[in-house]
């Protein structure tokens, strides 16, 4: 349904660095930059930094959150440490969280920019 998302930074090349070792565990990766933007993607860019010098940081009560599928669990941890590794700030750790439909496996964090992510992965019904 969404092609792709697009956060902004007021570091890139910080902001670059983070989310390089923070979406590894989900199988995403650079594929394309410029001196204003960062393309992260599997085939194709999904999840786009773009430079804003001067922004402010994300007001914590914003509401907005960018949720990406992991693979697994493990991945979902992977990605959590990752971002606390590398000064992002734990905005829920790595655990089951109760939902409409299914009880998802997430992680929220927020960036250095205070951009709230979250990684989640959904547990199969059993055969």
């Amino acid at each position: 349904m969404i092609d792709h998302v697009s956060i902004a930074v007021a570091d890139l090349r910080q902001s670059a660095a983070f989310y390089d070792a923070v979406l590894a565990p989900l199988g995403l990766t650079r594929l394309t930059e410029s001196d204003v933007r960062v393309g992260f993607g599997k085939t194709y860019p999904e999840f786009w930094i773009n430079l804003r010098r001067d922004l402010a940081p994300v007001a914590t009560d914003s509401g907005c959150h960018v949720c990406l599928r992991a693979p697994d669990r493990d991945a979902v941890v992977r990605f959590h440490a990752a971002a606390l590794r590398l000064g992002g700030a734990d905005d829920g750790a790595p655990g089951e969280r109760q939902a409409t439909v299914t009880t998802p496996f997430g992680a929220f964090i927020r960036d250095c920019d205070g951009n709230r992510i979250e990684a989640v992965t959904f547990p199969r019904k059993p055969v």
